[in-house]
């Protein structure tokens, strides 16, 4: 590996465009500067991207609990034999979720 001279704002920056390369390095040595520039943006783009398909994944959920409660708001305002049914759903659930929670207790001992 050739080490190559860079100045020191070079250094600071760590940014190949914005540093000023002595001219006594050979053309592999300039090839190399540059590989390694171009795969540390890369590394910086692929960041980017993961974090802005997270970003769209938590956008279209919350479009997914946003419909979901309107329907829920709506069917609750409909009538008294959604309400009963809605009671009974909600009754139906924590019954699920303690039956599921003892379940799981008891697998893990």
């Amino acid at each position: 590996m050739i080490k190559v001279p860079i100045s020191v704002d070079c250094q600071e920056k760590m940014t190949h465009s914005n540093c000023s390369i002595t001219m006594a390095q050979s053309p592999g040595a300039v090839e190399e500067i540059l590989d390694r520039e171009n795969k540390r943006m890369a590394d910086t783009l692929a960041s980017k991207v993961t974090r802005l398909k997270s970003d769209s994944d938590f956008t279209s959920m919350t479009g997914l609990l946003t419909g979901s409660v309107k329907r829920f708001s709506t069917m609750a305002r409909s009538g008294r034999d959604n309400r009963k049914l809605l009671c009974g759903m909600a009754v139906g659930l924590i019954v699920a979720f303690f039956i599921l929670s003892y379940l799981l207790s008891r697998a893990r001992t």
